[in-house]
């Protein structure tokens, strides 16, 4: 199973621009307010219950889907304080161990781009980031992309684009025969 792992700060178009991607690949979309919306029901954001489980759930979607021979995944992950260290290594852990792989995949936007984005009312669909001033609080404390992610496959600026050419970019990307980076770890 091929991963597709899109990340990027809060607003940048993740959700948007997996739908399409989905649209276009016939992958799964497992985004990752799933976990996060599930877990909000009963914790504390950033608890110590809430982080155990929602990567445990984040891992055990990702090796039960690449157990059961689908052909792709899409996840969304915004990189944030609260995300174990440990995080992304173990998402390459499991995808080797169940002969999967992981392709990495970076959204970026301009700050003031975000800042705009950030109260649209479709992010109010899943318990998102809505406040600008929290938005520049977690910003200027270096909460928001607290740790460093593996090169990615194709870096997109969600400025330049629409959605539907962002998925298709990524499309291009991800395609058998592609060169692809091996990713053994954060490390390498």
């Amino acid at each position: 199973m091929k991963l597709i792992f899109i990340y990027g700060l809060s607003a940048s178009g993740k959700l948007t621009v997996a739908r399409e991607l989905a649209s276009m690949t016939g992958f799964k979309l497992f985004h990752n307010h799933l976990a996060v919306d599930l877990l909000l029901s009963v914790f504390d954001f950033g608890s110590d219950a809430f982080v155990r489980l929602r990567e445990e759930i984040w891992l055990s979607v990702f090796a039960e889907a690449s157990r059961s021979e689908l052909p792709g995944l899409i996840f969304t992950f915004a990189p944030e304080a609260t995300v174990r260290p440990g995080f992304i290594d173990n998402v390459l852990d499991t995808l080797q161990s169940t002969g999967g792989e992981v392709d990495f995949v970076q959204l970026t936007c301009p700050l003031a781009t975000l800042k705009q984005r950030i109260d649209s009312p479709s992010r109010s669909e899943h318990k998102k980031l809505t406040s600008v001033q929290v938005f520049e609080q977690l910003h200027a404390a270096g909460s928001l992309g607290a740790f460093h992610m593996p090169s990615p496959r194709i870096s997109i600026d969600t400025s330049l684009c629409g959605p539907t050419q962002a998925a298709m970019q990524i499309a291009q990307a991800i395609a058998p025969g592609s060169s692809r980076p091996l990713y053994a770890s954060i490390a390498s």
